[in-house]
């Protein structure tokens, strides 16, 4: 049992920490205000390889595992850009997994390489507004006719598609009335984000401004049949190898943020003058920091063990599930205390804590509620009885 990273891990550390020093506090101010998706900084990640730090060399990845990039998103976050940083490139590092372990040959290297290599940019396309986590129900159809699928439907919360080319679309092949089990008839495709068939229609939110999330409104969409990954009718058992990758991304990602908060209330405390001496002497601004360190590194290793057993090929749901749930609040927790620190200054935008609290409640709620959390750890480590 080892709680350190190794040497080539603390290696991808600190060089993407550097990287991502390249584009200050400013630059992401700027982008959060502008609404502007982050091309500069997405192309110099990609350029630099990170986007593939989990891919198969096969396929120009690094060949590395979900701990290498869980470390890298972590450190990405931490470095300042917080989740319109680690969003922009979020998607190439694990979405491509279904067919980097489903996909041809043919299809991994017409595929993936675009996509690592920054020319490309893609979505996920899985969530319905009908639907939510309740992915059986989906009502997006892909109608077989010759040569591929006609599809018809809408998805909702599919970030980056107002600039991607491609997209993950899950779809139902076979009516839910059809199939013996609802997990049966729906299929995984690859495909271009054909805009004279989606409208992509943004939706306005809370933060993460320079990182869109939209409605997708599909019109007969045709999908050739080489743009299906794996047989029809096994989309939902693909996707499932997804899940468990996010979810310890994710809460990397709010480690991440949460270590930024802490640190900028940490530096205000030691810098900031009242009555003659730093607020940070006082123990009633000390303890909630404090507390807030320790409760972001107790996550941190449940998001590592998790990232660890995904590598390990062992089963590691629950231990992903608990350590985004982890993640996300105590990431909540350290924005919210940072924000708190700063006082009235936390709430000016130039001090960017403001910035990092809006964006910490996008790993506290998506892509699944801490409360489904809560229900699925009842259920698998308690075997307490289904609740929903």
């Amino acid at each position: 049992m080892d709680f350190s990273l190794t040497d080539d891990q603390r290696l991808i550390r600190d060089s993407v920490v550097e990287h991502c020093s390249r584009f200050s506090d400013d630059y992401w101010l700027e982008r959060d205000d502008d609404g502007v998706f982050p091309h500069d900084f997405h192309k110099a990640m990609a350029e630099a390889g990170w986007l593939g730090v989990a891919m198969p060399e096969s396929v120009g990845g690094a060949g590395l595992g979900i701990t290498e990039a869980a470390i890298m998103m972590q450190a990405v976050a931490e470095a300042g850009g917080g989740m319109a940083a680690a969003s922009s490139i979020h998607g190439p590092v694990f979405s491509m997994q279904p067919v980097a372990l489903f996909g041809t040959e043919e299809q991994q290297a017409r595929m993936v390489p675009p996509i690592l290599s920054g020319a490309q940019r893609m979505c996920f396309a899985v969530t319905e507004p009908d639907a939510g986590l309740d992915t059986t129900r989906l009502r997006t159809r892909a109608e077989r006719r010759d040569g591929g699928y006609l599809v018809n439907g809408e998805k909702i919360w599919i970030s980056v598609a107002q600039v991607a080319d491609k997209m993950m679309l899950l779809a139902r092949t076979t009516p839910l009335d059809e199939v013996k089990r609802k997990t049966e008839g729906l299929s995984l495709f690859f495909t271009d984000l054909d805009r004279s068939k989606i409208e992509v229609r943004g939706i306005r939110k809370m933060g993460r401004h320079a990182v869109d999330s939209n409605l997708l409104f599909i019109s007969d969409l045709w999908i050739p049949d080489e743009d299906r990954i794996g047989a029809e009718g096994d989309g939902f058992k693909i996707i499932l190898h997804g899940l468990n990758p996010e979810r310890i991304l994710l809460g990397a990602e709010a480690i991440g943020l949460g270590r930024a908060a802490i640190q900028r209330a940490a530096r205000y405390a030691r810098e900031r003058i009242v009555f003659d001496r730093p607020i940070g002497m006082n123990q009633g601004v000390q303890h909630p920091l404090a507390k807030c360190w320790a409760q972001l590194e107790a996550a941190g290793l449940m998001v590592m063990k998790a990232a660890t057993l995904f590598d390990q090929g062992a089963e590691c749901g629950v231990e992903a599930n608990a350590g985004k749930y982890l993640a996300a609040e105590a990431g909540f927790e350290a924005c919210h205390t940072a924000m708190l620190t700063l006082g009235g200054m936390g709430y000016a935008r130039e001090y960017h804590v403001e910035r990092y609290l809006r964006e910490i409640l996008i790993p506290r709620t998506a892509p699944v509620s801490p409360h489904m959390i809560l229900n699925y750890l009842a259920e698998r480590v308690l075997d307490l009885p289904r609740s929903y």
